[in-house]
């Protein structure tokens, strides 16, 4: 359907083809509407048109629907019912070339992002914590970086919070007080977090974007992000999406406007972005999308009324397609009444009544000029997709997955030496040390008590209680081992919650008797 003379033909009015310039297309986007009313096929349209003209785009897919686009469309009554209002005969039925994507890697390739990627802003929004508790997650990633520690996943995360609070004393005076109430939050957080999966998000081998704008025999690669079991934790949702934004943004190079973009974006369920958003993340967002097309990339947001988006952002979208939307109570007639001041007036109707008499498959459309000024809204009916209507079979997906090219790719996870190995490593060595300084300690002169019972010396009970904590840690480190071989882990891939609390409460022992053991080494030294 991709015409060069007429731009990426996508729907149809009485004065003729409407279609998206090639060079406007990264101006971004909107795609409105009411639940039912043709916004996910709408959606199909764009991306296929994208996909013929070599535009590779990434789109989450609710429901599975969008799956469909990997398969040739057929004839059906509807269709061809609708051939002769777009002037059309025989479509060329055709599918795309499609990746499937899931962050939990059941139903695609998997998408994961290290924390230090992520970022203590991101991750601050995701966790939902407060002002006190972001400035310690600040504080965490600071210090991290000046020891030159990698937190790539969340036992890497978890072991830098511990480390930190153990040590507060150390960096109160250079960054702030840091209690153990505040980092027990953030822990809790985290612990919620995992509960979601986001221990499958977070890790390596991280997500190369560069994977995203790919074109297979002169098409562009669709992207589909299984998006049904992501839905169902927002904050991960769309924290996850904006996480790929902001890596497109920095790692691109400026192109300025090409003929046509280099990538476009979907971001379905668009209202997920702003809710809860901080002030200062907002100002964030608004400026990767304001700047974000010099990059090359379009952003199209789908939700069901343009109130769901800030103003500030509303405005930098160019190109509009407003299916019907329902106008029963005095808050609906004023999202309505919103919707229509958007678009440039048509004399031919009034814009807000058109919304509210929209069928199935009719949308309000205003597309950017060559010039880059918004079109006069036109009523028009969406094309039809060329490509399969609806969800291809769990047979069809598995295929597709493994015939990609990235097959294998991300399959696999990797867990190398990072922050949790480190700290591990020094807590093992400053127990080692303990045990041989207590080891070394004289045998002290065995006195009596009142009872007349041997009592023995200070050395003896510390090298008794060391040696007891050494057997103690290495049978945790034994056992974690031994359950990570079974469950066929990597060794170093997660420690239980059992060994936590056994090596920080055998830590805590050998400083306390390690501090006992000098007392006791001084004075000795002094007699």
């Amino acid at each position: 359907m991709y015409s060069s003379e007429k731009g990426l033909y996508i729907a149809h009015c009485e004065a003729g083809a409407l279609s998206i310039t090639g060079k406007m297309a990264n101006r971004h986007g909107l795609i409105a509407g009411a639940t039912g009313t043709g916004k996910t096929v709408t959606l199909q349209v764009m991306a296929e048109t994208f996909c013929q003209a070599g535009v590779p785009c990434f789109m989450a897919d609710m429901k599975g629907d969008l799956s469909g686009i990997s398969q040739a469309g057929k004839m059906s009554a509807f269709i061809e019912k609708r051939l002769p209002e777009f002037g059309l005969e025989n479509p060329a039925f055709q599918a795309c070339p499609v990746r499937f994507f899931d962050v939990y890697g059941e139903q695609g390739h998997p998408m994961r992002a290290t924390i230090s990627q992520m970022g203590p802003q991101l991750l601050s929004r995701l966790l939902g914590l407060n002002e006190t508790q972001d400035g310690v997650l600040n504080i965490v990633f600071r210090i991290a970086d000046e020891r030159g520690l990698l937190i790539l996943d969340l036992k890497d995360l978890r072991s830098m919070l511990d480390y930190v609070s153990k040590h507060a004393k150390e960096y109160t005076t250079k960054y702030g007080n840091i209690s153990p109430t505040t980092v027990g939050a953030i822990q809790r957080s985290l612990l919620q977090l995992e509960n979601q999966g986001a221990d499958k998000f977070f890790g390596e081998p991280s997500f190369d974007i560069f994977d995203l704008m790919q074109t297979e025999g002169g098409k562009g690669v669709m992207n589909v992000l299984a998006a049904d079991k992501l839905m169902l934790q927002p904050k991960l949702y769309s924290t996850f999406l904006l996480w790929l934004l902001s890596e497109l943004y920095s790692t691109l190079p400026e192109v300025g406007d090409q003929p046509l973009p280099r990538l476009v974006f979907f971001f379905d369920e668009a209202h997920m972005l702003f809710d809860g958003t901080s002030k200062a993340l907002l100002d964030k967002i608004e400026q990767v999308i304001r700047l974000i097309r010099s990059k090359g990339v379009g952003i199209y947001f789908i939700t069901q009324s343009p109130t769901d988006i800030p103003e500030n952002i509303l405005g930098q979208l160019g190109n509009r397609v407003q299916h019907a939307l329902r106008a029963y109570t005095p808050k609906d007639q004023k999202a309505v009444k919103t919707a229509a001041d958007t678009f440039r007036p048509n004399p031919a109707f009034k814009t807000d009544e058109a919304i509210m008499n929209l069928e199935t498959g009719e949308a309000l459309v205003s597309f950017l000029d060559e010039k880059g000024a918004p079109g006069i809204v036109e009523r028009a009916r969406i094309l039809f997709p060329l490509s399969q209507i609806g969800a291809i079979t769990e047979g069809q997906r598995l295929d597709i997955i493994k015939q990609s090219r990235i097959y294998g790719k991300y399959d696999t996870p990797v867990d190398r030496q990072s922050a949790f190995e480190v700290l591990m490593a020094e807590a093992e060595q400053q127990l080692a040390v303990a045990e041989q300084a207590a080891a070394e300690v004289p045998a002290e002169k065995e006195g009596k008590g009142k009872s007349g019972k041997k009592k023995a010396g200070v050395g003896s009970k510390v090298a008794k209680a060391v040696f007891t904590a050494t057997t103690s840690t290495l049978a945790t480190i034994l056992g974690t081992w031994v359950s990570d071989k079974v469950q066929g882990k990597k060794t170093k891939s997660r420690t239980s919650t059992t060994g936590r609390v056994v090596k920080n409460a055998t830590s805590a022992a050998t400083r306390t008797l390690s501090r006992e053991l000098t007392r006791d080494i001084l004075g000795n030294l002094i007699k």
